[in-house]
């Protein structure tokens, strides 16, 4: 091609360039994890356009690989309207992480995050936008508990549950607010941005997280709002996601100090060894076994209930399932493996030179904890 011809070609996409540049900038970003939530598309578009008429907005549905394809459903709706756009993640899962690659992946100065399901008001997000610009705030969120709103979605159990939950996220939260579990809330970007890189992205409820995690207190505003029966699809809140919300306390609370999976890990660790010495001396006192014999069943044992334990608490958001589960297993089982031989090695060599024998079993232990926890994070429960 010709220098004179790429000029021309060049000259030809000014106009198209130009009109890309005039075009206005979004405002406003709407962040709405999904999963399995394809029912419910449609009907939350119809009720934003409605509500954010005037406004310059986009919604960002960030789906976790849904079975019922509600990712290639929104960018079908995509392929007519621009506002609307698909982030579909494949192979990873968690409401936290997926807000956050969201918020991440859009410039506008102005971001909220709504569920897909019904239940927030949508109708309060323009009063939203407006105490954002126009009041002295960081953060403004949807409340339930506050005059004015109300949480008629929720069954008597779930309000417990919740009322419990927003007294426990008090100890961890800088902020007094009434409904810090609100999944229903909108901030500036500099907020965010400030906090990002603190941010754990566990459990399920993103606000905790972001108010937890600033380096600053951020000035919050509430606006009450009616939250509503869910209409179609399943809750996601069930035993373990609740398990993720006490994870993301702890993990505000002494995370700084310790990492939070690794104690987690070592506790597990802690449960395994009282399961080590049941099935020894039962293999050995009741069953008749060899010490030998029954020595390693115990180890297998141990290890297998670690594996599994670690699988679906530790490593929640990547835990293995389908055939992973069975090479998961085996990579587990040669790591703690190598960690016996360090624990028992290193722990001799503390003995010879100190003469302790608890303190070289100290070092032993804590050393096999740390080789065990730090190498299956690469090999086992690997990204």
């Amino acid at each position: 091609m010709t220098e004179e011809a790429s000029n021309q070609d060049l000259l030809s996409l000014k106009p198209a360039l130009a009109t890309a540049s005039i075009a206005a900038p979004v405002e406003l970003s709407i962040i709405v994890p999904t999963l399995n939530e394809r029912e419910n598309i449609s009907p939350l578009l119809d009720r934003l356009k409605l509500a954010l008429e005037g406004l310059s907005w986009e919604v960002v549905f960030v789906d976790d690989d849904s079975r019922d394809h509600t990712a290639a459903y929104v960018r079908s709706i995509a392929q007519s309207d621009a506002r609307v756009r698909c982030m579909q993640r494949i192979g990873r899962r968690g409401l936290g992480t997926a807000c956050i690659e969201g918020i991440l992946a859009t410039s506008a100065p102005f971001v909220a995050v709504m569920d897909a399901d019904l239940q927030h008001d949508e109708r309060i997000l323009p009063q939203m936008l407006e105490t954002l610009q126009r009041e002295h705030c960081d953060v403004v969120v949807g409340s339930r508990y506050i005059a004015g709103g109300a949480a008629g979605g929720l069954d008597r159990n779930r309000r417990r549950i919740s009322a419990f939950a927003t007294w426990l996220s008090q100890v961890a939260c800088k902020v007094e607010i009434t409904d810090p579990m609100s999944g229903f809330f909108m901030f500036k970007r500099p907020a965010f941005e400030a906090a990002v890189r603190r941010m754990s992205g566990q459990g399920f409820k993103i606000l905790l997280d972001l108010l937890a995690s600033s380096p600053n207190r951020l000035a919050v505003k509430e606006i009450p709002y009616h939250f509503r029966e869910r209409r179609f699809g399943e809750s996601k809140l069930d035993t373990l996601v609740a398990w993720e919300f006490v994870m993301l306390i702890a993990d505000k609370l002494v995370g700084h100090l310790l990492p939070v999976r690794f104690a987690l890990f070592a506790l597990i660790g802690g449960f395994g060894f009282i399961i080590h010495i049941a099935t020894l001396g039962y293999f050995f006192k009741v069953a008749g076994l060899t010490f030998e014999q029954s020595q390693t069943v115990a180890v297998v044992v141990a290890m297998t209930s670690n594996f599994f334990l670690n699988n679906l608490f530790t490593y929640r958001d990547m835990r293995l399932r389908g055939w992973r589960i069975l090479r998961g297993l085996l990579s587990f089982y040669l790591i703690c493996a190598v960690g016996a031989v360090a624990n028992v090695g290193i722990a001799s060599y503390v003995f010879a030179v100190e003469h302790t024998w608890w303190l070289a079993g100290i070092v032993g232990v804590l050393i096999g904890a740390v080789w065990n926890y730090a190498v299956s994070s690469v090999f086992t429960w690997k990204r």
